[in-house]
């Protein structure tokens, strides 16, 4: 269970607490003992099975001296105020021990609220801030419904079958070594002919507990790709229905729901299992305490008073053990949901900052890409070889090509989501992993084919990440993007919800919004990956004329497969199969006779 403790680790910034729950959990044991221990004598003396001290005897915590205290004090009430007041005696000393321990057991519980609450919340934060900083990579290779599903449903499960054992953890063991040390000093003969049974059932236990380790491990992963397929269901209902597919998609969820469903039976069934096996076990050790016990008393080797403590303490270990054993189980169903957390904090973050970075990055001059090279992972090809170029402040770069050819690569390149495998990046002359990740993107404004809108107002979603914008800035930046016209007539101007993915906007107001958003943060360098493709033509024209204006002595640098947006470009960069083959303006291009003027005849065409 190395996953399990793994997740542990979040206690020790609760010392104080835990303390505090360790201690009343012993107070709490002591005085239940305390209360049991109180049998011994009362059983002896009301019955006359031994012969009380005659003189007072000091306490102290032995076995001889408690049971002679409590003796004496015992035949004192009982010769001076009657047997029934002996029994009134008892009975109040014994409601008050069980008062006493009820309520150190409730202060336990009551300082282990925050540590549980406060774990869970602490361990939700930071899977979220690993998931944020994650390479682009890792997102590509994953599903986003197994990613929701660790940070949900994982995190539910580890709540409910960890946590929730949490204090079964740190009470029930020391209920246990308290109760077992009592029935040593009882009879440590008889403690070992029980011990010499208990390994039989242990391993039952402990084999049923290895395979429902195994079923929940694949329970988790059926719960990830169930959550998959609705989540790509819900994000595709307008295609879906247009291709009157519904029936499809409903088989394909009721699949994924079935087998999901016969893993989590097995899950149970092994889970429910464990109440039952240890209530049996336990009541079969206890007959066969009983059955020793009365032999040896028949014999003469223990006296009836302590086979009767024996009993009455060993029947409350069976509780704890039995918790504890429950705990156990819950704890290999937890495994399975903490191992995939963990699968999520071991991920490396893939891009890795210099120990001092640069804090500030400035764009004075020129971007230059130096026999850059990159593949995705090491049995793929080259998604982009040997790429140079340089891009001077104030240009409009354009890059072409058909789809794969390796554009969008560069871009992530830019901002750092990937690095080279080779070669250098490098602004104004310096290799832009000498620079702060937050200071280098913040040199950039990235505009992607896909409009990515939150559910919230149009206002929230242009000044998205950051603060104390104003509203003129706003606007402006809304005018810049031509976005301005279509906000005033809705029906909350700038503070109208734009919906679950923006739904209640057209593509080209999505898009035109994305647009303002990166021009309101003034970046010196914008990156338009085919920003205007979802608006029509006299849209496109202009936003592209507003950046252009906007953007007088800034850079752009955009990915094209509309041709017609990029002939007033600085300079075309044409890639194949991720190398630049071409490069020049549009009419330099068109001269060469190439892949670009080729491109150029299909569109027209």
């Amino acid at each position: 269970m190395k996953n399990i403790f793994k997740l542990l680790k979040y206690v020790l910034n609760y010392k104080k607490e835990v303390s505090l729950n360790i201690l009343f959990n012993i107070l709490y044991v002591f005085f239940n003992l305390f209360s049991i221990v109180m049998i011994v004598p009362f059983v002896s003396i009301l019955f006359g099975l031994t012969e009380a001290p005659l003189e007072y005897q000091e306490f102290s915590l032995s076995k001889d001296a408690v049971i002679g205290y409590v003796s004496y004090w015992l035949n004192y009430y009982k010769q001076s105020k009657g047997l029934f007041a002996c029994l009134v005696y008892v009975c109040a000393g014994f409601v008050l021990f069980t008062f006493i321990s009820n309520l150190c057991r409730y202060l336990g519980f009551y300082f282990l609220a925050p540590v549980r609450n406060g774990v869970l919340r602490d361990l939700r934060n930071d899977l979220y801030k690993k998931i944020t900083i994650l390479p682009v990579s890792f997102f590509a290779s994953q599903k986003r419904g197994d990613i929701i599903s660790r940070m949900t449903s994982d995190i539910s499960t580890v709540e409910w079958s960890v946590f929730t054992g949490l204090q079964m953890v740190i009470k029930d063991p020391v209920m246990i070594i308290v109760y077992l040390a009592a029935l040593l000093i009882a009879s440590w003969k008889f403690v070992l002919i029980i011990l010499a049974i208990l390994p039989v059932p242990f391993l039952l236990i402990k084999k049923a507990g290895e395979s429902l380790n195994r079923n929940s491990v694949k329970g988790q992963r059926k719960a990830g790709e169930l959550l998959s397929v609705a989540e790509e269901a819900l994000s595709m209902v307008k295609t879906t229905k247009s291709l009157n597919a519904e029936r499809a998609v409903t088989d394909r969820f009721v699949a994924a729901n079935d087998s999901y469903t016969k893993t989590m039976t097995r899950v149970i069934a092994r889970n429910e299992l464990a109440s039952p096996l240890t209530e049996f076990f336990s009541i079969a050790i206890l007959a066969t305490v009983v059955l020793i016990g009365g032999s040896m008393v028949l014999n003469s080797q223990m006296h009836p008073a302590v086979l009767i403590a024996f009993t009455v303490i060993f029947s409350r270990i069976i509780s704890p053990v039995k918790e504890l054993i429950i705990a156990y189980y819950n704890f290999k169903k937890g495994e399975a949901a903490a191992q995939r957390i963990n699968a999520v904090f071991e991920q490396k973050e893939g891009i890795e900052e210099k120990a001092n970075p640069i804090q500030k990055c400035t764009f004075t001059d020129n971007i230059t890409f130096e026999h850059v090279s990159f593949q995705y992972n090491d049995n793929s090809n080259f998604a982009v070889s040997d790429v140079n170029f340089t891009v001077r402040k104030g240009q409009k770069v354009a890059l072409v090509g058909s789809s794969g050819a390796g554009k969008s690569t560069l871009f992530d390149l830019f901002m750092r989501f990937i690095d080279p495998a080779k070669g250098t990046v490098r602004i104004d002359g310096t290799d832009i992993r000498e620079y702060n990740i937050n200071a280098l993107r913040s040199c950039f404004g990235i505009v992607t084919q896909e409009s990515i809108l939150f559910n919230d107002t149009v206002r929230n979603n242009i000044a998205f990440g950051l603060d104390d914008v104003s509203d003129e800035d706003i606007v402006r930046a809304a005018r810049i993007a031509n976005a301005e016209e279509f906000i005033e007539q809705l029906p909350d101007k700038y503070q109208t919800v734009t919906g679950d993915r923006a739904v209640k906007l057209s593509g080209g107001q999505r898009q035109r919004l994305c647009i303002a958003r990166a021009v309101l943060r003034n970046p010196d360098i914008l990156l338009m990956d085919e920003a205007t493709s979802a608006m029509d033509t006299e849209n496109e024209h202009k936003v592209t004329q507003a950046i252009n204006n906007a953007m007088q002595g800034r850079t752009m640098i955009m990915i094209a497969h509309r041709l017609s947006t990029v002939v007033d470009s600085d300079m075309i960069l044409v890639m194949d199969k991720g190398r630049i083959v071409e490069c020049g303006t549009h009419q330099q291009l068109l001269q060469l006779n190439g892949v670009y003027s080729e491109l150029i005849k299909l569109q027209t065409l």
